[in-house]
Formats: C-alpha cells, sequence, structure tokens
C-alpha cells in the first residue's frame, strides 16, 4: 500500500484486540511526532507513553468515546486500547498558539502507527486535569490529548455524507463514518 492509500484506509479505531502494542512501536510514533513542523521550530511538546497495564487501567475512565452513539461506541471490555500516548504542551516554551503543532504531530503517531498495522483514536475529550494529576504531570504543562492504540477488532468505513456528520453503527455493530465529497471541498483559483 502507497502512503496516499494508507491515508484514505486510516479510520479512528475504538475496539481493539488485547495483543500489546511494542514499546519499540510507541517509541517510533514519538518520534515521528518529534519531528512533526512546529510554529517558529519552538517545539513545545512533550509526550507520556503508557503502556503499564495499572497506569491504563486509570486512564481509561478519564476518556470519553464516540459522543455521537455513547454508549455503543466505547470499548467493550476486554477491547480497550492496550497502549496510549498523552500530549502534553510545555507552558514555558509556547502558551498559545500550538494547536497546529499537535495536530502535525499526532497524525504523524496516527499514520506512523497504521502502517505498522496499529489503530488509533485520538482523544481530546477526556478529564483533562485527572489525568495530569494521574500522570503527575508539572504544572506548567498542559494536557492537550491522547492517542489511544492497539490493534484493530473493527474495520469502520466511510460513507458519503449526504445529512449529517453523525456517525453510526449498522445491525452487524460496523461503524460507519460520512465524510463530505471531494467535490464538495475543493475549490480552484477562487471561491
Amino acid at each position: 500500500m502507497n502512503f496516499y492509500e494508507l491515508i484514505l484506509s486510516r479510520r479512528s479505531i475504538r475496539q481493539f484486540k488485547s495483543k500489546p502494542v511494542s514499546r519499540d512501536i510507541l517509541v517510533k510514533l514519538v518520534n515521528a511526532a518529534r519531528l512533526a513542523p512546529s510554529g517558529a521550530n519552538l517545539q513545545p511538546l512533550e509526550f507520556v507513553v503508557i503502556d503499564d497495564e495499572g497506569v491504563k487501567k486509570r486512564l481509561f475512565p478519564c476518556l470519553r468515546w464516540a459522543a455521537y452513539i455513547a454508549p455503543a461506541g466505547n470499548p467493550k471490555p476486554g477491547q480497550e486500547p492496550t497502549a496510549y500516548i498523552v500530549v502534553l504542551v510545555n507552558l514555558q516554551v509556547r502558551e498559545k498558539g500550538y494547536e497546529r503543532d499537535v495536530g502535525a504531530a499526532v497524525e504523524n503517531m496516527i499514520l506512523t502507527a497504521w502502517e505498522e498495522g496499529v489503530g488509533s483514536c485520538w482523544i481530546a475529550s477526556a478529564d483533562l486535569d485527572k489525568i495530569q494529576e494521574l500522570l503527575n504531570v508539572p504544572k506548567d504543562y498542559r494536557v492537550d490529548s491522547v492517542l489511544a492504540l492497539g490493534y484493530p477488532n473493527e474495520e469502520p468505513v466511510t460513507e458519503e455524507m449526504r445529512e449529517s456528520v453523525k456517525y453510526w453503527k449498522d445491525a452487524e455493530e460496523r461503524l460507519h463514518v460520512p465524510k463530505r465529497a471531494l467535490d464538495d471541498v475543493v475549490h480552484y483559483n477562487e471561491f
């Protein structure tokens, strides 16, 4: 599969196999993140890799999953992520305007994970204060988001968006994700 096909095939995963993601792969993801573009090359991001069973169990309740279909979109028991990467912003380096850095870094991790066969779900809807406390993150850092990781135990599909952006599950529990058509989002030379 070439890189463009990799991008086209990637979907957020919320049901995972119990197979652990190796520490080598997790480090590879952080390396891909640290090399992402950064505004003014300030590089305010740092990362907490979580693969310890106890920490994973304490982190999981802090996360909110698939709001449109909650609780059906939550990982089922035994299908929780097998690792996480928590994205931190060093506020001494940059207090605002870091969101593009986060987006670039997380997308690098998501695509690198997918290339390794590892599914992911980028989560910003979480109890970030509780995560900060749980992970002993200093006060001059902000917990931005969490990347949940594991080998996929589902195969979501995209659908042409008709009336709503809301994703849904069919009778077989397969997740369908509406996406805007290319012709609806591209403009040439002017709007």
